[in-house]
């Protein structure tokens, strides 16, 4: 069995691109995988279409982590992280889905079996930094008809200017707790906002509020900065969106983050994510995937997350509005009483209207 044809696009959503590729095997079957939409992915697919393509063509499909560490080392000087990662990710990620359609069997099989099939999400929340404390309690009431298990209020503010307003986000996050009551999970997303001591300032408040973890609350690359303000707070400090790399994620475990994040679409896809599950297991952290891209990328980490040992919190889930469902033959990817539903169909499950998708695919490179 060999490799046919790598297909790297962009497919354009009108506001927005998401960056997929296709791996073709010559049993006529592909397998579809997705980098980070960061710049749109270009990067990522840059990389796949003139740096990966030649090395994957001919080799069996079935050889994803020989073929992941072949890429990786290869070319090791464009990376290890941002968008070589998210170039890794993509191949690996429809390797597994190919994989999963040759042998007929849903990725999570493949894994080593489900742990659940129905997994109950939280919403995230975001663009909360601009918003009124009323705007931000009509956004989460507008989710709640949903199901969430749990909620994040994103900020989603300038990273470049920090502390802007301690006191209102405060605010925010007390009229949330008020809007859904005491004992339902909340968590709080300062994406990289504030210096150590306004996070330590908020997450005091947070605590105080009964918020679950507090997401990012320094600059993602001052890893001395997660471990000060992990030291001063009892909740749980979370981050790791914005790492690629194993070591990555391993300077987090050791600066005191105790809720990892990695993302299956920057990480090395599901090859990757798995060696990073095991380092959290090892170390007695919670490994709670970040993923905002609703198909595809969704998908994948639904799939991973089924099989995830011992896994308690919720899915992330962060577009409801069911848009990049159009390119589907298959069923919409959408919750169905407040839980995403695995069924058994090969690989990830995602059939493709192919009228649908070249209406909308880019083609990077012929």
């Amino acid at each position: 069995m060999r490799i046919t044809k790598v297909e790297a696009f962009h497919v354009d959503w009108g506001r927005s691109r998401s960056a997929w590729v296709r791996v073709w095997s010559d049993a006529g079957e592909y397998g579809l995988g997705e980098a980070s939409p960061m710049a749109h992915g270009n990067a990522s697919l840059e990389i796949v279409a003139s740096a990966f393509t030649p090395l994957l063509l001919g080799a069996n499909p079935l050889d994803h982590r020989v073929l992941q560490d072949r890429l990786f080392h290869h070319h090791i000087k464009l990376g290890p992280e941002g968008a070589f990662a998210g170039a890794l990710a993509a191949v690996d990620i429809a390797l597994w889905d190919l994989k999963g359609k040759l042998l007929q069997q849903p990725i999570y099989q493949l894994l080593g079996g489900a742990w659940r099939t129905e997994m109950p999400f939280y919403a995230s929340i975001g663009g909360n930094a601009a918003r009124s404390v009323d705007a931000v309690c009509r956004a989460v009431e507008e989710w709640m008809p949903l199901g969430p298990a749990q909620v994040k209020i994103r900020f989603d503010g300038d990273k470049t200017a920090r502390d802007e307003d301690l006191a209102g986000d405060i605010a925010k996050a007390r009229a949330v707790r008020a809007l859904v009551g005491d004992g339902f999970p909340l968590a709080f997303d300062a994406n990289n906002r504030y210096s150590v001591q306004g996070a330590i300032r908020v997450g005091r408040a947070l605590e105080e509020l009964g918020y679950v973890w507090f997401e990012e609350p320094v600059l993602h690359y001052h890893t001395d900065s997660f471990a000060k303000v992990a030291a001063a707070l009892d909740i749980a400090v979370a981050a790791g969106e914005q790492e690629y790399t194993l070591q990555g994620v391993r300077r987090l475990i050791d600066a005191g983050v105790a809720v990892v994040q990695p993302d299956i679409v920057k990480t090395g896809g599901f090859t990757g994510l798995s060696d990073m599950a095991a380092l959290a297991r090892a170390h007695g952290v919670d490994l709670v995937p970040h993923q905002t891209q609703p198909t595809v990328g969704h998908t994948a980490n639904l799939h991973f997350v089924a099989a995830l040992t011992h896994s308690h919190y919720p899915c992330e889930y962060n577009d409801r509005s069911g848009a990049q469902n159009a390119v589907l033959a298959s069923a919409p990817v959408l919750p169905v009483g407040g839980k995403f539903v695995l069924t058994e169909a090969p690989g990830l499950g995602l059939v493709v209207d192919e009228a649908a998708l070249r209406s909308r695919a880019v083609v990077w490179r012929e």
